[in-house]
């Protein structure tokens, strides 16, 4: 699990709570129910978080700050966190990376996306949402000095909103990765990953908004 101490939109966010449970304790309680995982692991450069991880028996890993920044990827701090792994012997074929930050996930949901990867031997999954036609990148635009730039090239293209292609968005509900697959390509973008469409309600949480939208919906938690 990443969980920095920075947070430009929410200070200390994934402390925040929602109905008297942290964002982590959330997280920390879908992975339990899960019953299949072989290690609870927080990454976090903030010793406060680190506290409250080992309450609820997550194994720490202190970030650097030099990957706790906004600029820092996905797959720095995935990289440092199985780093840290190697020195005390422990290495997983996979692993899953879930997001604090996205309460709402369902556990029949995982476990079932986690099937299709073991039977199929991909090398991980996604977990996506499909983003509205109305806001389709061939529709986005761009303001340059109060002039219109199409923020692609192909958007010249006019299409009508039936025969634009489905398109998603990552929603930080869960990733899967093959490990090995992963330091190969040293990226999170591998081959044969499976697209996991998200159909219940869903909100990744980086505003004052969102926190309120989510508390509004804390029924939904399971």
């Amino acid at each position: 699990m990443p969980a920095r101490g920075g947070s430009k939109g929410i200070k200390n966010k994934n402390l925040k709570k929602i109905k008297k449970r942290s964002l982590i304790e959330i997280t920390s309680s879908f992975i339990d129910k899960c019953k299949i995982f072989d290690l609870k692991l927080i990454s976090s450069d903030s010793d406060r978080i680190l506290k409250h991880g080992k309450k609820l028996k997550f194994m720490t890993i202190k970030r650097p700050k030099k990957i706790s920044k906004d600029h820092a990827t996905d797959y720095q701090v995935i990289n440092h966190a199985i780093k840290e792994l190697h020195k005390k012997k422990l290495e997983f074929d996979y692993l899953a990376y879930l997001q604090p930050t996205a309460p709402f996930r369902k556990t029949n949901h995982f476990l079932n996306v986690l099937k299709k990867v073991y039977k199929n031997r991909l090398n991980g999954a996604w977990s996506v949402t499909e983003i509205d036609k109305k806001m389709h990148p061939m529709k986005i635009i761009l303001n340059n000095n109060n002039f219109i730039n199409l923020y692609l090239r192909d958007g010249k293209k006019f299409k009508s909103r039936q025969k634009l292609d489905q398109v998603f968005i990552r929603n930080g509900l869960f990733y899967i990765f093959s490990t090995r697959e992963l330091l190969k390509k040293k990226s999170i973008y591998l081959k044969k990953m499976y697209l996991s469409l998200t159909k219940y309600f869903n909100v990744n949480i980086d505003t004052k908004k969102d926190l309120k939208i989510a508390r509004e919906n804390y029924y939904r938690l399971k």
